[in-house]
């Protein structure tokens, strides 16, 4: 007679929570140097999905996260393909990696790397790969990871550009097929232009916390409610399904001119950017957020608003889809918060990484 074996008590799934209130559970992880800086920003925001891999110790050393994981010796030398050996090695360690430092409740994973050093620019393809991997077998409603790439500045010489102008190529043959999307691209040159007076031991926390913070704003948002007019967590997954997206940001101080508003719409999306050489008007999607204070929301008419919003509309392509939120909040100013999405392909910025390099 056979005798069946004892049911097994089913496994329970690993929950890691943020300390934040959002409506999406991302989770981080950040290759090489560069990209656990920008993994470490979300660390300060509450995120709590994170995670750190690295081929040379003492950069992994300087992180602060709890979940790091050694991948190589001594560095990959400004090399990607030194930095892709190295993953190669050690694949199924990494995906074990992201189950112990996510757990099972993930709505999408980022992969974040700086596309000009070696670990980084070598290793975000096959993460990319591991971490969708990671998503089907956690059920994940997501078919696309996120990337989030940082370029270099032009000072970082020619092997370092020619690193990025590659990394991008690369990476936006995967948001092509639809396997990474959305891509965020932090441009650092483009910071360190809008930030010129930096000083050396803020200029990187400035500008992963530029982007971070954004990215952020909008996924805090879309958890509030809104007396006025809400942007949900539908109208937010639109934008980070659409390939490459950027975000901007812009205060509105003379808030009682009729046409200060849309002027600051305009001058966001030319001006502050955290993304050079990207064509915003071939975007197809964005969402506007508007965050002010009693005093403004009392008294800005929605007329002004209405313009702001439709400014917003005719910088895109045709038949664009502008999502909108008017939220109050603390402080007593107004500002406009944009994402556009469905960019094309950043042709002006390989230029621009090509000539750089010198190929």
């Amino acid at each position: 007679m056979l005798v069946p074996p004892p049911p097994q008590e089913k496994e329970e799934k690993k929950e890691i929570k943020d300390e934040v209130d959002v409506s999406f559970n991302f989770a981080f992880i950040g290759a090489g140097q560069g990209g656990s800086r920008v993994a470490e920003s979300f660390h300060k925001l509450g995120y709590r999905k994170l995670a750190a891999l690295n081929t040379a110790e003492q950069d992994l050393n300087t992180i602060k996260l709890d979940n790091k994981l050694l991948i190589g010796t001594g560095g990959a030398g400004k090399d990607p393909d030194e930095g892709a050996r190295a993953f190669k090695d050690r694949k199924e360690d990494v995906l074990d990696f992201m189950r112990y430092s996510f757990g099972d409740e993930v709505d999408r994973v980022f992969v974040c790397a700086g596309a000009g050093g070696g670990t980084g620019a070598g290793t975000v393809c096959p993460l990319v790969e591991s971490a969708k991997e990671y998503q089907e077998s956690i059920g994940s409603n997501s078919n696309s990871v996120g990337v989030i790439l940082a370029l270099p500045k032009k000072s970082e010489g020619k092997r370092v550009n020619e690193n990025a102008h590659n990394t991008l190529l690369k990476v936006w043959k995967l948001v092509e097929s639809g396997d990474v999307s959305p891509l965020i691209l932090l441009d650092n040159e483009k910071i360190s232009q809008m930030y010129p007076n930096l000083v050396v031991s803020n200029f990187w926390q400035t500008a992963n916390m530029s982007m971070a913070g954004l990215f952020h704003l909008f996924n805090l948002t879309t958890a509030r409610d809104s007396s006025y007019s809400s942007f949900d967590s539908n109208d937010y997954k639109s934008i980070l399904d659409s390939g490459l997206i950027v975000f901007g940001a812009c205060n509105v101080e003379d808030w009682k001119d009729p046409v200060s508003i849309s002027r600051a719409v305009r001058e966001n999306l030319q001006n502050n950017l955290l993304s050079g050489g990207i064509n915003i008007g071939g975007g197809s999607c964005a969402a506007g957020v508007v965050i002010g204070g009693k005093e403004q929301l009392d008294n800005v008419p929605q007329a002004h608003l209405d313009g702001a919003f439709e400014q917003l509309t005719r910088m895109l392509r045709d038949n664009s889809t502008v999502h909108r939120g008017i939220y109050s909040g603390d402080k007593p100013e107004l500002t406009i918060f944009t994402a556009v999405g469905n960019i094309p392909k950043p042709t002006e910025k390989l230029e621009d990484l090509k000539k750089l390099a010198g190929i």
